[in-house]
């Protein structure tokens, strides 16, 4: 994928990568602490290795989630590739990776 997916994933990419994360386990737990720098930094260390990582929201509302959710894609540079409940798959394609 280029650089213009992250602003936008099709749907069929959206679907496809959804599919690939239903087997992921959350590798990120988001609870009281919020986002903190540490938890940016394990994130982009994640995104970096895998380019597909599900997150974990502890005890946040919808509302916040929706927040936490637009600050993680923004400050990450990733996209969001789904989310359900209290769980978000964020995606990031590999520097110089080519499909």
């Amino acid at each position: 994928m280029d650089e213009t997916s992250l602003t936008a994933l099709t749907g069929a990419e959206r679907s496809r990568l959804r599919g690939l994360g239903q087997n992921l386990e959350p590798a990120l737990k988001v609870g009281k602490g919020g986002l903190t720098p540490e938890f940016y930094a394990e994130l982009s260390r994640l995104l970096a290795s895998r380019e597909l990582v599900k997150l974990r929201f502890i005890g946040a509302d919808r509302p916040t989630r929706a927040k936490f959710i637009g600050q993680i894609a923004e400050r990450s540079r990733c996209v969001l590739a789904g989310a359900v409940g209290h769980t978000a798959l964020f995606y990031r394609a590999k520097a110089g990776a080519a499909e």
